[in-house]
């Protein structure tokens, strides 16, 4: 819960705007300041910290975004809320990339107002608690592969500290696209055989004919090809860490072998009779229900009670949904970098339509997203628009019918050729008006009742171009 013993600044021209916030605002117990102009708004960040600052963007003698960079250069923590009566996406772009948490039209909601302040008051303190026990346990650990603050992903650094130091055999399962080979580098580089060799394969990619050779290895003549001797992965990776990702793809032929490597540490390559002794620690990964596979004959019981003395489960990114800001933040920099473009900032809109999305590709799938992103972005800040394909716009297609009530819809005209992103933009309008209209111009009733959140309702109305009642 945010400290409701908050400072926030209110900063607004017009008395009757400043007498209302405050009135409202210290009902909800939050210790409020007032300045009727930038100059003394700056002048009173320089001599005091505030949590929050409530901004107009239109102020009488220097502007709104003026006063959130001389209250984000005082203190980068600082939480800016701008408010306007002439917001356009422009403008928010513009306040957004300056650091603004959100930016508001006028008139607005006061319980919508009342909630943004609150959401960012808590997330506020969410963030510095979780920051002071992820410092806590990182101050020890080189984790700089692993992204996130959620719990569980606290349960995974927690566990990686457990088993690093062990020489236990691990098996790691998740979805595909969740991070399984960052967490076994992550258990090597913590272990004491960092520095020696970290040597990660992909079962999955490698022809079964070839598997045996290619993790033992083979003698020279071992059979047509083998023109000289070839060390296997196990004996590359001797002293140091070898990664058996997507364990699971391995045939039963190949498991047989495997499972004296694995429970005895020794290997013998193809076309040899003699045993190589290495030593290694085995970390393996699937994204398949081994114990299911067990069960099915697919895979033997004794090799997967060897590998999986220990399991770290990965949770999907649609169960650890707080770390999506970070890790979108993290490829935002990566990419935007390697394009050579300043896009410094998510917006709240694109965040806000990233949270609503399942991502079956996991984190894998959202790198991918920021990577088109950031190539199709024009502007210095992700919006909604830059998530998706291009929308391609045509003249308004037939195959969409408003009336009074109802749509109807010619499925039939696909034959001829359609645009999918105006039929669906048509819909989303005319359910937008409609959404309006019941609620008498309420747009926070509207929201609720189009099951979208003020913010995300907001975005569409300046997207489309609808007249906000």
């Amino acid at each position: 819960m945010p400290d409701k013993t908050s400072h926030i600044l209110v900063v607004d021209d017009e008395l009757s705007m400043r007498e209302l916030l405050e009135f409202m605002l210290i009902r909800e117990g939050y210790r409020i300041f007032c300045a009727e102009d930038g100059r003394t708004a700056i002048s009173m960040i320089e001599k005091k910290s505030f949590d929050l600052l409530l901004c107009d963007i239109r102020l009488g003698d220097i502007t709104g975004i003026e006063v959130l960079k001389a209250a984000k250069k005082k203190n980068p923590n600082t939480i800016v809320i701008m408010i306007s009566a002439y917001a356009t996406a422009e403008t928010a772009v513009e306040a957004m990339n300056k650091g603004a948490y959100d930016y508001l039209p006028k008139p607005f909601d006061n319980n919508e107002l009342k909630y943004t302040i609150e959401k960012a008051l808590e997330l506020k303190t969410t963030a510095k608690e979780k920051q002071t026990l992820n410092d806590e346990l990182k101050k020890h650990l080189h984790l700089d592969l692993l992204i996130g603050n959620s719990p569980g992903m606290m349960h995974i650094y927690e566990m990686i500290r457990q088993v690093s130091k062990t020489e236990t055999n691990i098996l790691i399962t998740g979805e595909s696209g969740t991070g399984k080979e960052l967490i076994a580098r992550a258990i090597h580089q913590e272990s004491d055989r960092y520095g020696k060799p970290f040597v990660a394969i992909n079962c999955g990619s490698i022809p079964e004919t070839l598997m045996e050779s290619e993790l033992f290895g083979h003698k020279k003549g071992a059979f047509t090809g083998a023109a000289h001797d070839k060390k296997g992965f196990f004996e590359i990776a001797h002293n140091g860490t070898i990664f058996l990702d997507e364990i699971g793809e391995i045939s039963l032929a190949v498991q047989v072998k495997l499972l004296r490597a694995v429970q005895d540490k020794l290997v013998i390559p193809v076309g040899s009779a003699e045993d190589i002794s290495v030593d290694i620690r085995i970390i393996s990964a699937t994204n398949r229900n081994l114990e299911k596979e067990v069960i099915e004959g697919r895979f033997r019981e004794d090799l997967f009670y060897r590998l999986n003395v220990i399991d770290i489960k990965v949770p999907p990114l649609r169960d650890r949904k707080d770390d999506l800001r970070i890790l979108a933040q993290h490829f935002l920099d990566k990419y935007s970098k390697k394009a050579g473009k300043e896009i410094t900032k998510v917006s709240s809109y694109a965040i806000d339509l990233l949270n609503k999305y399942d991502f079956p590709g996991n984190v894998r799938e959202l790198e991918n997203l920021i990577e088109r992103s950031v190539a199709l972005s024009s502007t210095n800040i992700i919006l909604p628009d830059s998530l998706a394909l291009s929308v391609y716009k045509r003249k308004k297609t037939p195959s969409v019918k408003e009336s009074s009530t109802r749509f109807s819809i010619d499925i039939d005209a696909v034959e001829k050729g359609i645009s999918l992103d105006e039929i669906l933009e048509e819909i989303e309008k005319a359910y937008i008006k409609k959404a309006l209209e019941y609620s008498k111009g309420n747009k926070t009733k509207a929201a609720r009742l189009l099951g979208i959140n003020y913010r995300s309702l907001w975005h569409r109305l300046v997207k489309f171009g609808i007249k906000k009642q």
